[in-house]
């Protein structure tokens, strides 16, 4: 493949993960600088987040795990939505809400990592699982009582870690195109 294909392949793939990066930076900020608005942040932002997931998805179909990615996008827009539509003016419903919303993706996580095993780059889809189910334990510990600050710092975090694996998964596949192949 040449090295426009390459660029095709999963440039803008690797714009979006680091865009979703910058969103969980600016989601632990707004966690820490304005913990009251964290409600109506953090349901708009994953409803985005789902959408850039999607976006995500789409592109870089040609790196495998489309029905993963795909799912694990309509559970974030189909969570922020619900969010939007329905604000949680306390802390522990949200927590509540979260913890599900954390183990649900860790387990798509899993899913994904089982399906696509012998595929480049799936250890990251692994680690993303790891962390996202250990976000939900996090949660969890902090339910009933759990602040927003620590909701927005969780969600931030999961945001990071989705990102930095779309992106690592991105790198991998524009390394095995770029690389020579026997004949």
């Amino acid at each position: 493949m040449t090295q426009v294909g390459v660029q095709a392949l999963s440039g803008r793939p690797v714009g979006w993960a680091i865009l979703l990066i910058l969103f969980g930076v600016g989601t632990i900020v707004v966690a820490v600088t304005v913990p009251a608005g964290v409600g109506a942040i953090i349901a708009w932002l994953i409803q985005f987040v789902g959408a850039f997931l999607f976006i995500h998805a789409v592109e870089s179909r040609q790196e495998g795990h489309l029905p993963w990615k795909v799912v694990v996008a309509l559970l974030y827009v189909t969570f922020g939505l619900y969010l939007v539509k329905h604000p949680v003016p306390t802390g522990p419903v949200l927590t509540l809400l979260l913890t599900v919303f954390f183990v649900a993706e860790g387990v798509l996580d899993f899913a994904g990592y089982i399906q696509g095993r012998k595929a480049g780059a799936s250890a990251w889809i692994l680690f993303d699982g790891v962390i996202t189910l250990l976000l939900g334990v996090l949660a969890w510990r902090q339910w009933p009582s759990g602040s927003l600050r620590a909701i927005g710092i969780l969600v931030g975090i999961s945001m990071m870690t989705s990102g930095t694996t779309r992106t690592m998964m991105s790198l991998a596949a524009r390394t095995k195109t770029t690389q020579p192949t026997s004949a």
